[in-house]
C-alpha cells in the first residue's frame, strides 16, 4: 500500500510547472493522497490537478480570507487535513536603504502575514496528529545581499514554527519548516542559464550539486513520517547551511 493511501493534503504555491509546490503535489498524490492543489493562477493548478486527478482551487496566499476558503473547501470535499504544505512565495529583493516600506510589507504579506493565515485555517481543519509545512529559505539563516525583505520575512516563519509547535502539539499535530538552498527550477532558469554560475553556487553544497524540487518533496515525505519531530527548521540544502552561500556579485552575469 501506498504510505499516504486515503489521506488528504493540501499544497499551496503549485502552480509553477516543475516548480517545488508542483513537484510537492505530484509526489504526495504518487503516495497515495487526495491532493488539493492552490495559487493564484488557475490554469496551471487545472493541468496539475488532471494529472494527479486532484482538486483545483484559485488562492493568493497573501489573503486570508482565500486561505480559509481553502482550508474549508479541502475538508468539504475530501474530509479532515492531514497533510498541509505551504510553498508560496514572493521574492521581493532589496536594500534596507533603498526598499520602499510598500514593498517590505507586500514582502511580509505572502512570506511570513500568508503563513500565518495558512497555520491558523488549515490546523481549524486539520486532523489530529497531521503534518504541517511551511516552505522557508536558507536565507533566514545565510543573510545574503540583496534579500533583505524576503529573507527576513522568512526567518519570522521559522519563529512561527516555533510557536504553532507548541500551540498544536497537544493535539498531535506536527509544524516545521523547511529551508532550501538554491534550488534548479524553470523560474530560477535565468539564475542558472550560465554554466559557471551553477558550478560556483554548487561549489559552497558539501554534497557537490544545487537542488532539485525533488529533494523537497523527499523532504515533506520524511517529516510526514517522523512522527516525533516537530518545531524544527530542517536545512535541505546538501549541507550548505555548515559552509555558506555563494554571493550574488560572485556569480557571472
Amino acid at each position: 500500500m501506498a504510505r499516504l493511501e486515503g489521506k488528504v493534503a493540501v499544497v499551496l504555491g503549485a502552480s509553477a510547472a516543475g516548480g517545488t509546490g508542483w513537484t510537492i503535489a505530484e509526489t504526495l498524490a504518487a503516495e497515495g493522497a487526495h491532493v488539493v492543489v492552490a495559487a493564484r493562477r488557475r490554469g496551471p493548478l487545472e493541468t496539475l490537478a488532471q494529472r494527479i486527478d486532484g482538486h483545483a482551487v484559485v488562492c493568493d496566499a497573501g489573503v486570508p480570507e482565500q486561505v480559509a476558503a481553502l482550508a474549508q473547501e479541502a475538508r468539504d470535499r475530501f474530509g479532515p487535513i492531514d497533510i498541509a504544505v505551504n510553498s508560496a512565495a514572493l521574492p521581493i529583493m532589496g536594500l534596507i536603504g533603498e526598499t520602499p516600506q510598500a514593498s517590505v510589507e507586500r514582502a511580509l504579506s505572502v512570506n511570513y502575514l500568508g503563513q500565518v493565515s495558512f497555520v491558523r485555517e488549515m490546523a481549524a481543519a486539520m486532523r489530529d496528529g497531521g503534518l504541517i509545512a511551511l516552505i522557508s529559505s536558507s536565507a533566514a539563516m545565510q543573510p545574503i545581499l540583496p534579500f533583505f525583505p524576503y529573507a527576513c520575512a522568512k526567518a519570522a516563519t521559522d519563529c512561527l514554527v516555533r510557536f504553532a509547535a507548541l500551540e498544536y502539539g497537544p493535539r498531535g499535530i506536527r509544524v516545521n519548516s523547511i529551508l532550501p538552498g538554491p534550488i534548479k527550477t524553470e523560474l530560477a532558469a535565468p539564475l542558472f542559464a550560465n554554466p559557471a554560475a551553477e558550478a560556483i553556487m554548487a561549489r559552497e553544497v558539501p554534497l557537490g550539486r544545487v537542488g532539485l524540487p525533488e529533494d523537497f518533496a523527499e523532504a515533506v515525505l520524511a517529516l510526514e513520517q517522523a512522527r516525533y519531530v516537530s518545531g524544527v527548521n530542517l536545512p535541505v540544502s546538501g549541507g550548505m547551511h555548515l559552509t555558506r552561500a555563494a554571493r550574488m556579485d560572485e556569480l557571472p552575469v
